[in-house]
């Protein structure tokens, strides 16, 4: 019977500790998935790679360690978002607004940004390897 119990919990353990290394809130992913906005909320480290998130109302949300790799942000308003860390490899991002964001260590490889607002965004040591980067003050080594 031990080693039943032990067994268990020597699989239930992984699965433990993965749930906890994914930080984002479920009712706060559900919101955006659902509504296209949510403002302030905690998407830190969730998957959102390959989503289609066009003109989605992000501001003020903590996206630090985010996968948007793929990521369609067309339109979308990251005004104030912490994206610390983020993936965004061949995302678009097409009139979006990261206007006062923490782009701190983002990785644009490959991604497609026109007229992006980046005013008062950190911007250091970003990866701009690649990238199509039109109509938008970013470059590497920040502003």
């Amino acid at each position: 019977m031990k080693r039943i119990a032990l067994g268990a919990l020597t699989l239930a353990v992984p699965l433990i500790f993965s749930n906890l290394a994914r930080a984002e809130n479920p009712d706060h992913l559900q919101q955006l998935l659902v509504t296209r906005a949510c403002q302030a909320c905690d998407l830190a480290g969730a998957d959102l790679s390959e989503t289609h998130l066009i003109g989605v109302d992000l501001r003020d949300a903590n996206l630090a360690g985010a996968d948007l790799s793929a990521a369609n942000l067309e339109g979308a308003d990251l005004t104030g978002a912490n994206l610390e860390g983020a993936n965004l490899t061949g995302a678009m991002l097409t009139n979006a607004s990261l206007i006062n964001a923490d782009l701190d260590n983002v990785n644009f490889t490959q991604a497609r940004m026109y007229y992006v607002d980046v005013a008062g965004a950190s911007v250091n040591n970003v990866d701009l390897t690649q990238a199509e980067v039109v109509g938008t003050p970013i470059n590497v080594g920040g502003e």
